[in-house]
Formats: C-alpha cells, sequence, structure tokens
C-alpha cells in the first residue's frame, strides 16, 4: 500500500476543510429554505383563519421570541426569572414612541423595544455574569420586581393602569380596518422567524458552541483561554433584545402597556415555554409557546377557576415523558 508523503498531507488537510466548510454553508442554506417555506406558509395561511386565532397566534410569536432569549441563557447554564424587564422594556419603549414622539411604523417599533431593552440590560450584565444557578435566577428577577414597583408609581408612564397605543402604520403605509390584525400577525410571524433563523446560526457558531462548554465545564473554558463571563454578559445582551423586541411586538398586538409586563408570573410564563420547549431547539420554543396560548385560551374558556391547574398538569404531563421537552421529539443530541 503506498504511503501518503508528508507533502500531499497539508493537501489533504486542506481539502477535508474545504468540504467541511462546503457542507457547512449548504447545512445552513437548507435551514434558510425551511425557514422561509415555514414563515411563507404561516403567512399566507395566516389570511384564512379567523381573526382570534391569528392573535393569538401573534402573541403566540410575540412571547415565543422573549422565551427565546431564556433558551439562549439556558444554553449556557443559567435561567432569567426576570425576563419580564425587558419584556416591560421594549413594550413602554414602543408605547412613549408611539404616543409622545408620534412615530406609528410596526418594523420601526418592533426594533426599537429591542434596542432599548439591550440598552437597559448592558450594564447589568458584567455583574449577573459572576453569578450561577439560584442566583443568577433571583437578581433577574429582583431586577424585573424593581422595575415593576417603578412602573406602578410612575404616573407619567400610566401608573398602575398604563397607556393604550393606537393602530401603527407600516413602511408609511396606514393599515385598513379589517386588516390591522392580519397584518401585525404577518409583520410579527416574520420577524419571529428572522430572529429564531438568527439564533440557530448563533448556536451553531464558534461562541454558541463556546456557550454549550460553559453549561459543561466552566474551568476547562477559562483553561483554554475561553471567558466564561463575557460569554454570559452577551447571551444576557441577547436575550434581552429578544425580550424587549418580543414586548414591542405583543404591546402593539395588544394595543395597550401596563407594568403587568414585568410581573414575577410574566417572567414565569416565560420560564414555563422554555421548559417546555427544551434549551436544544429553536423552532421548539415557538411550538411550546402556541400551545401555551391554546391550552389558556381553551382551558380559561371551559375552566375559568381551574385553567393554572390544566396548565401545570400539562407541564407535569411534558416533563414526565419529554424531559428534555418538546424539542427531543425530532431533535437528537444536536437539534434544528
Amino acid at each position: 500500500m503506498a504511503l501518503v508523503s508528508s507533502d500531499s498531507a497539508p493537501a489533504t488537510a486542506s481539502a477535508a476543510s474545504t468540504a467541511s466548510a462546503a457542507l457547512a454553508t449548504v447545512g445552513r442554506g437548507t435551514t434558510v429554505a425551511w425557514a422561509a417555506a415555514c414563515c411563507l406558509l404561516l403567512v399566507s395561511g395566516g389570511a384564512l383563519l379567523p381573526k382570534w386565532f391569528t392573535f393569538l397566534l401573534t402573541m403566540a410569536a410575540a412571547n415565543g421570541l422573549v422565551s427565546l432569549g431564556i433558551v439562549v441563557l439556558m444554553r449556557g447554564g443559567v435561567v432569567s426569572f426576570g425576563q419580564g424587564l425587558v419584556f416591560a422594556a421594549g413594550g413602554y419603549a414602543a408605547a412613549l414612541l408611539f404616543n409622545k414622539w408620534g412615530f406609528h411604523d410596526l418594523l420601526g417599533l418592533a426594533l426599537t423595544g429591542g434596542v432599548v431593552a439591550m440598552l437597559v440590560a448592558a450594564p447589568f450584565a458584567p455583574l449577573l455574569s459572576r453569578y450561577r444557578g439560584i442566583f443568577f435566577a433571583m437578581l433577574t428577577l429582583a431586577l424585573s420586581m424593581v422595575a415593576y414597583g417603578l412602573l406602578m408609581k410612575l404616573e407619567v408612564l400610566g401608573g398602575s393602569d398604563g397607556f393604550n397605543l393606537g393602530r401603527p402604520t407600516l413602511l408609511g403605509w396606514v393599515l385598513p380596518d379589517e386588516r390591522v390584525g392580519y397584518i401585525v400577525y404577518s409583520v410579527t410571524v416574520t420577524l419571529a422567524t428572522v430572529v429564531a433563523l438568527l439564533a440557530r446560526i448563533y448556536f451553531d457558531s464558534t461562541r454558541g458552541l463556546l456557550t454549550l462548554a460553559v453549561r459543561e465545564n466552566e474551568l476547562r473554558v477559562e483553561y483554554l483561554g475561553g471567558s466564561v463571563r463575557q460569554a454570559v454578559a452577551i447571551n444576557f445582551v441577547l436575550a434581552a433584545f429578544c425580550g424587549g423586541l418580543g414586548g414591542a411586538l405583543a404591546a402593539v398586538a395588544l394595543g395597550h402597556i401596563e407594568p403587568n409586563f414585568s410581573f414575577w408570573t410574566t417572567s414565569g410564563e416565560f420560564v414555563f415555554v422554555a421548559i417546555l420547549g427544551g434549551w436544544q431547539s429553536v423552532v421548539a420554543v415557538f411550538v411550546a409557546s402556541a400551545i401555551l396560548e391554546l391550552v389558556r385560551s381553551f382551558s380559561s374558556a371551559y375552566f375559568p377557576n381551574t385553567w393554572q391547574l390544566a396548565l401545570g398538569i400539562f407541564l407535569l404531563v411534558v416533563i414526565r415523558f419529554l424531559p428534555r421537552g418538546i424539542g427531543a421529539l425530532w431533535s437528537k443530541g444536536g437539534a434544528r
């Protein structure tokens, strides 16, 4: 058998590297194609759905974005119980921009909510990146409840009642009464698809894989030259953007903003969805959010006094039979 010469070894390694990069590009292209197809299907199918159902899916997509931020943190081994803080920050930013400054564009309101939430979270990221486990969870919860207390007291922000938003526009187009719900639904689903796709790309990137390494063994990551605190801080800021974006979209869809956006039970629902979907899959987060909205809607309609019990039983069943979340149904080891 002929031996490979030392001169051909670098060429072989280069060829293997090129082939690996080509496969990664093909895989990413397939993911983009699937995401575009799913988005097109949801948007076109939404035109045939009743208004109550499109509103439910709009809220599921907006809340799913917030829970996706928690999943970003969960992949690094921490869980935020204060995601209501950035949810409220995005919602109030969009509402104030709409009412005080007269800016009504839906896309602009949504992106502003995400950016403002990032700015709110950024000063706390270096501090929170030092903590893990229950300490991280309780600190984020405390920040959320401080924001809730402030929002309840500040009359300039509507106090305990909050305030309303009017009908948004889209790229200068005034939305017609009969189609405004569907258009808000379409924009929300499209933005959720784009952010989910970016999250999938991020999870598969070097930084995303470093986050998984932080979850498994922080000490080894430090020995290899990585910064654990930097990874956690970056994920916290990215999670804030997702939460602010979802908060702005939810406020526009509801037409109202109030301090309960920052209350601990709201944050708990986002954690509920993140656990239900699992941290391995991006798609599962939005599936879990839609399931939560459906279960809550029908449970409150048929069991108005015990719908929380129905949600609790449902979560227990999922944890019992799918301990890794709904995403485990189609993800093995890795996730799509």
